[in-house]
């Protein structure tokens, strides 16, 4: 698996082994990662999103020019240890406690949430 990503150990991929964009991100290219997204976006949305996303993508152009050649990745920015509470069983809320707090209830025993399969939104 070594050596399947260009510039980075362990077969895994990375940013700095993304092909170069080479194409300019088109509107059209905005709406399907919308629609992918789920996100209804207006015309001055997706005209504005066009711009910021083709300015990501130059960035991690300019990115995919530094020397990393043995630099480990980082996990995080900032040298950060988690501090976790002992995980201890507690009182449970009751069925009728849990749907007092819900959005929309169905047949008085569910939760309601909104469809996700199908079309279900886009731009």
């Amino acid at each position: 698996m070594a050596g399947r990503w260009p510039g980075r150990r362990g077969g895994s991929p990375s940013l700095l082994a993304c092909p170069p964009v080479s194409e300019h991100i088109t509107p059209d290219d905005v709406r399907k990662v919308a629609k992918l997204s789920r996100l209804k976006l207006s015309d001055e949305q997706v005209t504005h999103f066009t711009g910021q996303l083709e300015a990501v993508l130059g960035y991690v152009d300019k990115l995919k020019s530094l020397d990393v050649e043995g630099i480990e990745p980082m996990p995080h920015a900032l040298d950060q240890t988690n501090v976790l509470r002992e995980d201890v069983p507690g009182p449970a809320l009751t069925h009728d406690d849990a749907l007092k707090n819900a959005p929309a209830v169905e047949e008085e025993k569910f939760f309601g949430v909104p469809k996700v399969i199908g079309d279900g939104g886009g731009a």
